[in-house]
């Protein structure tokens, strides 16, 4: 079968390939540039813990040693303090300052990598991959698609004729994949425009991001209401001014001015010696395609969706469709199309996408509106800051990840499913299980591989070898349930689960997000559970006798 063509080779193009190459899925990428990627520490990649673990998974590269793990975060209005989180300790805080309640949830401490970094790990990576061909200097200027599949056409020095199974459009946001499939994508330009600065310097705050608002210095000129620093590695800084509305010319003078007041400013006056690395103007619009799919072509990445205002990370999403996306196709790439599992991608990706748009777009009029009533309204930059705080650290509607509690691949009527604190839908903790070769892993290390995973909550089987309780309790019967699933799916087993109790059933997802949690084993509810989360089984298999699936199930329980 013919391989997946990629349009685009950054982050999200490479990731996708890399992706569907761990799942035996052949794919060309086509590189309009030279395949080089030049450092650029102004631009860079925050990663939350999810799409932290599937870049480590699929690189293979540590991100301690590629970037910073943020050991905290600081809110500052002004002068005063109003939000201090410590990730290694939740409940630690200066006097005096608002600190998370014991009770609310902590985020996992975001991930800040330059950019460049990241591809580099990424093509590193595909360079050992006998799956993918990345095809550099080649521009796509043709796209055809039939049903048995896509043929496109580029140009430059490698100008020819590709055929594919499948195509996708990660060529960013003035996507020729798109353009060619005559895809609206309307939203708001200039959304923000912010002044970027990556330096050298001492900070009193080492390894913890800082939100500012409000300085109380002040310069000539136009007057930047917010300042967010982020650490990097080796004593890099991000920082990055929120510029007023309009397009005045950032120079390279009031960039400087800009660095050394706000230095003066968070050293006490003492301004320290600072070593300018890079700079720009990063502007942010949300926009969204209409269509994420068309018939064998799909959107990924800012060729679908431009989204970043109030501290949201693009890419984050970007990688969150790859991942998505790559084990649907793969599944069809293996076994034949797949409709309401392929149609499926665009349904779960752009409803998150859409409802975080929609968030920040209810909250930048409050946020940004001056100094209308709201301002004046008791506990309102509290709030206002605590919404800032979210896009920034991955929470609430403004930066959580998105749950596909809603999507055609969620099972229907269950009666025998539990909750666990994992909503349904949304990305699995990282606890640690027992492997079929009796190692102890991380859950997430063995997501990406095309398979369900299914996870027994069994407390005390981690004090015993795998041998001894593999045949004891309910595991031969769950072990016989796994087996005649209608996809491929692995054993696991917890000694515990947030919010699980024991003898707790977890199905899912190849890409990390929760099908469901059973009361038990279960074998004819796990059977409807998998096959829902496959989309339901496929026309061939519909056409079959009516009994195939009583008998599958029957056959599990042992009936």
């Amino acid at each position: 079968m013919d391989p997946v063509i990629i349009v685009g080779a950054g982050p999200v193009g490479l990731t996708l390939a890399l992706a569907l190459a761990r799942q035996e899925v052949p794919s060309v990428v086509l590189d309009e540039g030279p395949g080089k990627d030049e450092p650029r520490l102004a631009r860079t990649v925050v990663l939350r813990e999810d799409t932290a673990a599937l870049m480590e998974r699929l690189t293979g590269l540590p991100l301690t040693e590629a970037g910073v793990r943020w050991s905290g975060w600081r809110s500052m209005r002004r002068r005063q303090i109003m939000r201090e989180v410590d990730f290694d300790a939740p409940d630690a805080g200066e006097a005096g300052v608002e600190t998370a309640p014991p009770t609310a949830p902590v985020p996992a401490a975001p991930f800040h990598v330059a950019q460049h970094v990241l591809t580099w790990a990424l093509r590193a990576a595909l360079a050992r991959e006998r799956l993918v061909k990345i095809a550099v200097d080649s521009r796509l200027d043709g796209l055809e698609q039939e049903p048995s599949g896509v043929t496109a056409h580029t140009r430059g020095a490698q100008g020819t004729w590709w055929r594919g199974s499948y195509l996708v459009g990660c060529d960013g946001p003035r996507s020729t994949v798109r353009k060619l499939q005559d895809i609206r994508f309307p939203g708001r330009t200039a959304v923000e425009r912010h002044a970027v600065a990556a330096l050298r310097t001492e900070l009193p705050w080492a390894g913890r991001a800082l939100l500012h608002r409000t300085p109380p210095w002040r310069t000539s000129g136009p007057s930047a209401g917010e300042v967010t620093a982020r650490p990097l590695p080796e004593g890099v800084w991000r920082l990055d001014w929120l510029l007023p509305p309009g397009k005045d010319l950032v120079t390279p003078e009031l960039l400087v001015a800009r660095v050394r007041e706000t230095l003066t400013g968070w050293t006490d006056g003492a301004s320290p010696s600072y070593e300018l690395l890079d700079t720009g103007v990063h502007t942010v619009h949300h926009r969204l395609a209409r269509r994420w799919r068309v018939g064998r072509v799909f959107l990924a990445g800012d060729a679908a969706h431009l989204l970043g205002a109030l501290g949201t990370q693009g890419l984050d999403e970007g990688l969150r469709d790859a991942d998505n996306l790559a084990w649907k196709l793969a599944l069809a790439w293996h076994h034949g199309p797949h409709e309401a599992l392929l149609d499926s991608y665009q349904a779960e990706r752009r409803a998150v996408v859409a409802a975080r748009l929609r968030a920040a777009d209810q909250v930048l009029p409050l946020l940004r509106g001056g100094k209308g009533l709201r301002a004046y309204v008791p506990g309102a930059a509290r709030g206002h800051d605590a919404l800032l705080t979210d896009g920034h650290l991955g929470q609430g509607p403004v930066g959580a990840p998105g749950a596909y509690a809603d999507s055609p691949l969620a099972p229907r009527h269950i009666e025998a499913e539990v909750p666990v604190d994992t909503p349904l839908g949304a990305p699995v903790a990282d606890v640690r299980v027992t492997a079929e070769d009796g190692t102890f892993v991380g859950l997430r290390s063995r997501l990406g591989r095309g398979a369900l995973l299914v996870v027994l909550v069994a407390p005390g089987t981690g004090v015993w070898e795998r041998r001894h309780w593999m045949s004891a309790g309910v595991m031969p019967r769950l072990a016989a349930a796994v087996a005649a699933l209608p996809h491929p799916a692995e054993l696991l087993v917890a000694e515990s689960y947030p919010g699980a109790a024991a003898h707790t059933v977890l199905l899912v997802r190849p890409d990390g997000h929760l099908v469901t949690a059973l009361n038990g084993v279960r074998p004819a509810d796990l059977y409807a559970a998998a096959e829902a989360a496959i989309g339901g089984p496929r026309v061939a298999e519909a056409t079959a006798s009516a009994g195939a699936t009583a008998s599958a199930a029957s056959a599990a329980s042992g009936q």
